[in-house]
């Protein structure tokens, strides 16, 4: 697999409250648990905790790649010849592409903590997809890295 000229890698991990949230979930099932006893309500506090954290941690696990001359943004993988023009866009902006200005038949990888984004249009005449919208925490970067990437290919 060839690199791209500008590698570039971003994990879209949950913001640390929803950590302190998944302790409360723990603490909610341990004063569920309480009437039973000791045992079952540290069970519950153990394992209320570590279901909510798994559940934190793979909802934060979403990757965003430009690598080998293709965008990988979680599941999909798209080639960057068949990318136009990346529109950085501020956290209004953003909410307005996720809103009102969203067309149904885009991409879009999604993250509500995360305000920035990047919105990329799909040039290939085959494909009934319009764009490709990203949250992401670095959107200058990212629009760097695809046109770095594009000029390489």
């Amino acid at each position: 697999m060839q690199l791209s000229a500008a590698p570039y890698e971003e994990r879209l991990t949950a913001p640390r409250s929803w950590w302190l949230i998944s302790f409360l979930v723990g603490v909610s099932m341990a004063l569920i648990l309480l009437p039973f006893g000791t045992l079952p309500m540290l069970g519950g506090l153990a394992c209320g905790t570590a279901v909510a954290a798994v559940v934190a941690s793979s909802y934060g696990a979403v990757r965003i790649r430009v690598v080998g001359g293709s965008l990988i943004a979680g599941e999909a993988r798209i080639p960057v010849t068949a990318l136009g023009e990346a529109e950085v866009l501020d956290a209004e902006e953003a909410r307005a592409w996720r809103t009102h200005k969203a067309d149904p038949r885009s991409f879009m990888l999604l993250r509500a903590y995360i305000p920035g984004a990047l919105r990329v249009e799909i040039t290939d005449p085959q494909d009934p997809t319009p764009y490709v919208f990203l949250s992401t925490r670095e959107p200058e970067r990212l629009a760097e890295a695809l046109r770095a990437a594009k000029a390489a290919a």
